[in-house]
């Protein structure tokens, strides 16, 4: 006997074979995000230098995945340290605290760097290099969001050549952070997260190839003389190692190295993000990254293309070869994650922890307004003011732009707080380079504030660890010595940077849009079906979880 089954049926039927089939398919989650980040890497860079990159890297990202192009900081200051936090924990130094790569600690009158923990040692190391942890950042990551969720099981890791650039992002209950220390030419860890390195870690610091590196001369990769999309080899915007006469290749780094710190040296040249790519790779292979049965988190930052640009500026032939040769690095990580785990199982995100400023001294001699801002002489001025108003310097310290007051003399002198800001923002509008001066009250009730210098002050200020007066600078004025560039400003050389998406579930395409960076970890929440970090700001990208 034939059973027919009602139309009505066999639609229910579809509807449920297509519903589970959909359940199925869309419940999958990647087996590994890897955030990657490229220190000091300005949005035009992908532009500027396309053409002379290979199929396989930044290209491969932008013709295969999908590319945020109107991604900015919003708050300021645009440093490693905050830019780092904001990244992977979708807040800003206002709520994640790390205002900055050091800070002056109201409560004892000294300097704290972003990462200090005094508390924990080497692991890997006898140096002080170690005595590192992410104990000063109250909030937590995406790695630790995905820790809890899976009740510990994801694996997370941080690797970078900085401290900073490895610890903030993989969190406080990681599975580990390494980074590189420059007294061995090893990566190091901390107490904080082990009590000894794991043998691969061992075994791969034995290769010994920071010093293999650093044995051969930096010559470009390609011919010098196409390098076209940079200004002359020779000039005076850039600065150079130590023993040298010129800041021009090739660069003779074994001669060299002994005059500049050693191993250290690495660093500042396009080989340290080489290792970092190197020691990338042996971490997923040996940690098994993406092989469990929850998904795994690696953060991998690329730094030496900061020493780099700080050194010789945005337009310097090293800089662009730097690129070059961090495309290749690339090429190879991209190449074997693909092989490794499939592109359909890896999510990929890669950004910048800031941008950078051209040299101000090449824009002036270009005719556009541009200058230099000596912080210690304007210290010393606005101490000066204060004392010939209040009879009382006032100043306790001119740090990120922020004066710090006083407090206690303030109060004893039967001073009005708000009046010695007043008194001291309207002065430091007369110094030379100062665009803004903006009170604490005023940055305290300036939460819907149109003005987008204040918006991001505000955004990037800390009750807990800010000053009283905070200033922000005409656009191109620095502070830094003449050659190379540096960055730190709440304008778009410093704020705008790359988004580019790839892998597990993402359509090709491109937006501009406005993104901010706090949006990438809780998208990346959203993509992982998991809470939010803790202290996060951000916006799911509807473009890229749609």
């Amino acid at each position: 006997m034939v059973h027919k089954i009602s139309p009505s049926k066999t639609l229910a039927l579809v509807w449920l074979s297509t519903s589970l089939f959909s359940i199925d398919v869309w419940g999958q989650k990647p087996k590994l995000v890897v955030g990657i980040v490229v220190d000091q890497m300005r949005v035009d860079y992908l532009y500027r230098y396309q053409s002379k990159f290979g199929e396989g890297g930044f290209k491969k990202l932008m013709n295969g995945g999908f590319f945020n192009k109107n991604t900015n900081y919003n708050y300021v200051p645009t440093y490693t340290g905050p830019g780092h936090a904001a990244i992977f924990t979708g807040s800003t130094p206002r709520i994640n605290g790390i205002i900055s790569n050091d800070w002056y600690d109201k409560k004892t009158g000294k300097n704290i760097y972003c990462t200090q923990d005094d508390n924990v040692i080497a692991v890997g190391s006898t140096s002080s290099a170690g005595k590192m942890s992410p104990r000063n950042m109250f909030t937590t990551t995406i790695g630790d969001e995905l820790r809890l969720a899976t009740n510990m099981k994801a694996k997370v890791i941080g690797i970078s050549q900085k401290d900073r650039s490895s610890i903030l992002p993989a969190g406080h209950i990681a599975n580990a952070a390494y980074w590189y220390d420059g007294s061995n030419g090893a990566f190091i860890s901390s107490t904080f997260y082990m009590s000894k390195l794991p043998d691969w870690v061992l075994a791969f610091n034995n290769k010994k190839l920071a010093e293999k590196y650093l044995s051969q001369d930096w010559v470009t990769l390609l011919p010098l003389t196409s390098y076209t999309e940079s200004i002359a080899d020779d000039n005076p915007y850039e600065g150079k190692f130590k023993g040298e006469s010129k800041p021009v290749f090739p660069h003779k780094l074994a001669e060299l190295k002994d005059k500049n710190n050693g191993l250290n040296m690495l660093r500042a040249t396009p080989f340290g993000n080489t290792l970092t790519k190197e020691f990338a790779i042996e971490a997923i292979k040996n940690e098994q990254l993406g092989a469990h049965d929850v998904t795994d988190f690696l953060s991998v930052s690329f730094s030496s293309t900061d020493y780099v640009g700080h050194q010789y500026g945005i337009n310097a032939i090293e800089t662009e070869d730097t690129y070059l040769r961090l495309d290749k690095d690339l090429e190879e990580l991209l190449v074997f994650i693909e092989k490794q785990i499939g592109k359909e199982n890896v999510l990929i995100f890669l950004t910048a922890d800031h941008g950078g400023a051209h040299n101000a001294a090449y824009l002036k001699d270009l005719k556009i307004p541009a200058g230099y801002v000596n912080e210690k002489m304007l210290e010393d001025s606005m101490k000066a003011h204060l004392k010939k108003v209040f009879n009382d310097t006032l100043v306790l310290k001119y740090s990120n732009n922020q004066f710090f007051f006083n407090h206690q003399s303030i109060a004893n002198k039967k001073l009005d707080l708000q009046t010695v800001c007043n008194e001291a923002a309207l002065y430091a509008l007369q110094l030379e380079g100062v665009a803004n001066a903006y009170t604490v009250f005023d940055i305290r009730s300036s939460s819907t504030s149109s003005d987008v210098s204040l918006g991001r002050i505000f955004m990037g200020y800390n009750d807990l660890r800010g000053g009283d007066v905070v200033l922000n600078y005409l656009p191109a004025y620095l502070d830094f010595h003449k050659t190379g560039t540096t960055h730190g400003a709440a304008y778009t050389y410093d704020t705008h940077v790359p988004l580019i998406w790839y892998g597990w579930k993402i359509e090709h395409g491109s937006s501009y849009e406005p993104v901010n960076i706090s949006d990438i970890a809780v998208t990346v929440a959203a993509l992982l079906d998991i809470s939010f970090p803790n202290g996060s700001v951000g916006k799911p990208i509807k473009d890229i979880v749609k």
